[in-house]
């Protein structure tokens, strides 16, 4: 098995200290399927130069094996990385951070890939691509290499729901083997310390507009003699619930146009039959109440919206909308401040209208509670926007200007 790592340059031979293509294997516990794994990923390391004329290393991302994989892997000649925070996502980012090669191949160190597949996501990586996943449905499973659940619910509703929300196009979200530029890595800034990385790279690649790509891997059966650490059920809600975090235009975006939408029509229906265009109504006065809520309600979740989006863009893994890109000028501080002073004072000025009406009939009942609701909720929606607009500022960087003057916007 040694013999197999004279693929790499001699020790001293500058092109070792720079590696084109750098294998991260994530560890924990992997001794009996080590062996394997490092044999096959040498295969792909040949195979590479042969056909790329690419060098490359081995890096084993150990998460706190206590097995002996680490002197193991050493001996057998990868360098071992240790990643002291716990999880899938930890140790991948770890081993992708400590990865030498301008070019990244990731797969897991159980057996169930073959590392050769990950010759033509170099390939496209070379040929200029930044992100290339593969595709399990495409490629091929074995028999028992993958529980039902996973294959038939579990992989195609998170891929479905991925795709809805960050129109990824990708068939396969979840495959563990994987190829990505260095750079491309550092601009995707992750953080996912558990399974749910796996969909948090193509989320932010998506988001980010990379250009990705997909082909097709092979799965087997791993060779563990004990449970795999994945845990389908948490680890499907870790990765549905990264997904609601990272998409702020279906998690709040989507439920404030509903709300908003909902309450201005039962406030515009009740205000055309005050003035006596459109008679019966099918609600009573209850329900303006209930109009004024949803809006006030949908307002929030739409701060909320905004809120998330400039965080994305900020921490930079979210390409701003280019309708906030045109109203740079109008969504700022100031802009919020005045806005929310204008509702403030108008929902005074209608309250005082109301009560001078109230005290002119003798403090009798009002004959709606429109004019109070319209009121009561201008005055709500004012102090959230005056109050959102200095969240917004915070999450800017405390800047008047919530995106600075040299922001792209999407396309």
């Amino acid at each position: 098995m040694n013999a197999g790592f004279e693929l790499m340059l001699p020790a001293g031979d500058t092109a070792l200290d720079q590696p084109d293509v750098t294998i991260v294997m994530p560890c924990l516990n992997e001794i009996k399927s080590l062996p394997q794994c490092l044999s096959n990923a040498l295969e792909a390391l040949a195979l590479m130069r042969t056909e790329l004329g690419l060098s490359g290393e081995i890096v084993i991302a150990d998460n706190g094996s206590t097995d002996g994989s680490q002197d193991l892997a050493t001996e057998l000649g990868a360098r071992v990385v240790p990643i002291s925070e716990r999880g899938y996502g930890a140790a991948l980012i770890g081993g992708c951070r400590a990865a030498a090669g301008r070019y990244i191949l990731m797969g897991d160190c159980d057996g169930s890939y073959d590392f050769t597949d990950g010759v033509s996501m170099i390939a496209q990586l070379h040929a200029g691509r930044e992100l290339c996943m593969g595709n399990r449905f495409r490629g091929g499973i074995s028999l028992g290499a993958m529980p039902w659940k996973n294959r038939h619910i579990g992989n195609p509703i998170l891929t479905g729901i991925l795709n809805v929300f960050f129109h990824a196009r990708i068939g396969d979200a979840h495959c563990g083997l994987r190829a990505i530029r260095k750079d491309a890595f550092s601009q995707l800034k992750l953080s996912g310390t558990g399974m749910e990385f796996a969909s948090e790279m193509v989320v932010k690649a998506a988001l980010l507009k990379l250009d990705m790509v997909e082909v097709p891997a092979t799965l087997s059966p791993d060779l563990r003699d004990r449970p795999p650490h994945l845990r389908p059920w948490r680890d499907g809600w870790r990765h549905l619930r990264y997904l609601f975090m990272l998409s702020p235009t279906w998690v709040f975006g989507v439920p404030s146009v509903a709300a908003m939408g909902g309450g201005l029509m039962i406030l515009v229906i009740a205000g055309l039959h005050e003035v006596g265009l459109l008679d019966p109504i099918p609600f009573g006065e209850s329900w303006i109440v209930i109009g004024a809520l949803l809006l006030s309600v949908g307002h929030i979740a739409g701060i909320m919206s905004l809120a998330s989006h400039l965080y994305g863009v900020r921490s930079g893994y979210r390409v701003p909308k280019q309708c906030l890109v045109r109203l740079r000028g109008v969504v700022s501080l100031e802009g919020c401040v005045i806005g929310g002073l204008v509702l403030i004072v108008t929902s005074i000025v209608s309250m005082l209208g109301v009560a001078a009406y109230w005290g002119a009939g003798s403090f009798a009942a009002l004959p709606s509670i429109l004019p109070v609701a319209l009121g009561g909720v201008a005055g709500a929606i004012g102090m959230q926007t005056l109050l959102g607009g200095f969240l917004f500022a915070i999450i800017a960087g405390n800047e008047a200007v919530f995106l600075p003057s040299g922001t792209d916007g999407a396309q």
